[in-house]
């Protein structure tokens, strides 16, 4: 494979640097490897050939052997198109082409026999093919069988460059190169009866059966989830055996007093196991990284909390970041008050904050009698400085790129212990990639009290009922949210915006106050609109999802998310997670037009038969793919995923961990004579431009 990885693309036969200039511009196919690692998405069979009367259904695409009996133009302008007649003595079909009009008159012939293949459309009572492939019957017939397709970007269709060329250019590789060396190692290869590399990269690209093909593709797969898991294991012992930790060995005086006399509520068994885990890991000797994951409302700030207390009892200072300033603000309205009995010094620091108290926080930083400093990326500035910093606790990390997390972790000589807490949860199999070098610890239970939102899906026409729903809670003292997809008005969008729902709301609802905030507003805007619903003197706020995180306000009991199929399930969850936060029973109405794709309802029928956060993201993962929940070179997987998918190869992800696992308890290094050809396929697959294995 090595020099596979060192071809240009432009020397396979049949490329040239024209087309190896679009392949890597559009495909980012730079070399033969890269090629051979383009992968078809789905299959074709070229067995069949069926005839003209016997096409009975639109669903699959088909062969049809005929002749071309005319050709016409119709349109005009940008609706142009090429119509050509083709007929196999059973029937007729129309052959329509958008695009390429020119090169197809010029190409192709009336009269001779052509295979043509692609989807059928029924127009009226007249079946009709859209820009089929089309070869020669020779050709065609020489090359049956199941045939791969490729992806491919509309410019390259318009530069006319197909699948079938993708197709040819790979055989061209595959018929010269002799035998593909096994990259995996033999313990590996043989406990899990992987089929050999050669084997799966010929078969995955020209199949001799289904059973073959799916055999390759498995294969595949396993090596690249297995990359991964090695990469990160490795990562992850490799920091474990080299980063030295501060050791919080007491169990102080904060910590003890704030557990016995300030706990809002009993800790849940699930809070009290997390707990032992961190304090686990800050009596290694070793930096901590650990990922505490937990649905809306499960107290994973209690727990973070504790974990401060423990660091200051040993004599550290401590810091929490959050993404926003108003879930900086409400972490530290939130802390202050709990602490305050035992006095704990918290200060907060955002964009915000004036000059004085920026002094003021400094000074206390360097003299070390600031304990906890809550802030957003103000915290990262070069200014702030830490006498010993023992903890940094990050909110919602997946929102902080590594290089900026980098920056804290450069404010002591030891790198602090590090706490990342999401209240987005993760599947399992994603976090095992995502996050596959951390420690994860999950909160799973509620903390007593705290009641089930009841979620309900209702459409346009029941808006009258769902406004005398809200007006009913406010004139119960409650409070309620209603939140829209846009701003303002767009003519493109059928959409509800937040401008003409905020005044419809308030002729609506007269004799109530409403607040109104959205992410184009200047912080000072949108902290006095939040204050004004947070201290009740306004019962509804009309938003934007900026609401999503660090928003608790207990008496607020409704929610009305407008054009709800307009969110996926996880960020539908996250909203939903703003009520409920109080004892009194809560309700999400999701307002939706009636006509809705099958897959849309289906999600927003899921948000109304569950709570739970997890089943909420297995389902949005495996609806809509990983998406970007790893963020931009987050925690980092630092391989590209040709084959494998995070959102639908869940149990080839866990075989592959447990192989790792295996392999490295053997040989943690990778230096048997077996394993080195995996270690040299590993280096030369990871794309890593910094090594960010030392921060979470």
């Amino acid at each position: 494979m090595n020099s596979l990885r060192h071809k240009e693309i432009q020397y396979v036969k049949g490329i040239g640097p024209k087309r190896a200039e679009l392949l890597t511009k559009q495909l980012e196919i730079r070399t033969a490897y890269d090629l051979l690692h383009h992968f078809p998405t789905s299959y074709v069979d070229r067995t069949t050939i069926y005839r003209i009367r016997d096409i009975a259904s639109e669903e699959a695409a088909i062969q049809l052997y005929g002749k071309f009996v005319g050709f016409s133009i119709a349109g005009e302008g940008a609706k142009t198109r090429l119509v050509g007649v083709f007929t196999d003595g059973t029937g007729s079909i129309e052959v329509v082409w958008f695009n390429a009009i020119k090169h197809i008159r010029q190409t192709i012939h009336e009269g001779e026999e052509y295979i043509i293949f692609g989807k059928p459309s029924l127009y009226g009572s007249r079946w009709s093919m859209s820009h089929p492939e089309i070869d020669t019957a020779q050709k065609a017939f020489e090359d049956q069988g199941m045939r791969g397709v490729y992806p491919l970007t509309e410019t390259l269709r318009n530069r006319y460059i197909t699948s079938r060329n993708i197709h040819e250019w790979v055989c061209t590789l595959l018929d010269s190169q002799q035998f593909f060396k096994e990259t995996l190692p033999p313990m590996v290869m043989e406990r899990y009866k992987l089929m050999p590399l050669d084997t799966a990269i010929r078969e995955v690209h020209r199949p001799t059966s289904q059973a073959s093909l799916q055999l390759a593709r498995e294969r595949l797969k396993f090596e690249e989830l297995f990359m991964i898991q090695v990469d990160m294991l490795m990562r992850s012992r490799r920091r474990k055996g080299e980063s030295q930790g501060f050791r919080f060995t007491r169990v102080g005086n904060f910590f003890n007093r704030f557990y016995n006399e300030c706990l809002p509520f009993p800790l849940t068994d699930a809070q009290k196991r997390v707990v032992k885990e961190i304090r686990a890991d800050v009596n290694t000797g070793h930096q901590m990284n650990r990922l505490v994951q937990g649905d809306v409302g499960s107290g994973k700030t209690l727990v973070a909390l504790m974990a401060l207390l423990l660091a200051i009892d040993n004599g550290y200072q401590t810091c929490l970041m959050a993404p926003t300033e108003i879930l900086a603000t409400q972490h530290f309205e939130t802390i202050s008050q709990m602490v305050a009995p035992i006095g704990i010094n918290v200060k907060l620091l955002t964009g915000s904050t004036r000059a004085k108290a920026r002094k003021e926080i400094h000074e206390q930083l360097a003299d070390g009698s600031l304990h906890i400093l809550i802030g957003t990326h103000a915290v990262l500035e070069d200014p702030v400085k830490f006498a010993n910093l023992g903890l940094a606790v990050i909110d919602e990390q997946h929102r902080f790129g590594v290089a900026q997390r980098a920056r804290l972790w450069a404010k002591n000589t030891t790198p602090p212990h590090v706490l990342v807490m999401t209240a987005t949860p993760i599947p399992r199999t994603l976090a095992m990639t995502v996050y596959g070098d951390l420690d994860v610890s999950v909160i799973d239970q509620l903390p007593p009290g705290r009641k089930p939102v009841t979620t309900l899906l209702r459409y346009d026409e029941q808006r009258q009922q769902v406004l005398h729903g809200i007006g009913q809670q406010l004139r119960e003292g409650r409070q309620a949210y209603i939140v829209y997809p846009l701003i303002d008005e767009n003519d493109k969008l059928e959409l509800r915006s937040l401008t003409e729902g905020y005044e419809d709301i308030c002729e609506t609802f007269r004799s109530y106050r409403v607040a109104f905030v959205h992410g184009r507003q200047k912080p000072a805007e949108k902290d006095h609109q939040m204050q004004l619903f947070a201290s009740g003197q306004a019962q509804i706020l009309v938003a934007t999802t900026v609401i999503e995180v660090g928003v608790n306000v207990p008496n607020a009991t409704t929610m009305v998310i407008e054009n709800a199929e307009r969110f996926g399930l996880s960020q539908l969850h996250q909203l939903r997670g703003r009520v409920g936060r109080g004892a009194d029973r809560s309700f999400c109405i999701l307002m939706s037009k009636r006509k809705l794709a099958k897959e849309t309802r289906e999600r927003l029928e899921l948000m109304t038969q569950t709570t739970d956060g997890f089943v909420i993201a297995e389902a949005d993962m495996k609806m809509r793919g990983p998406g970007d929940i790893e963020g931009t070179m987050q925690s980092g997987i630092p391989f590209e995923l040709h084959i494998a998918n995070l959102a639908s190869d869940g149990p080839i992800i866990q075989i592959a961990r447990t192989a790792a696992e295996e392999l490295l308890n053997l040989d943690p290094l990778l230096c048997r004579p077996e394993n080195m050809a995996f270690a040299s396929a590993l280096r030369q697959s990871i794309k890593r431009s910094a090594d960010w294995s030392k921060i979470s």
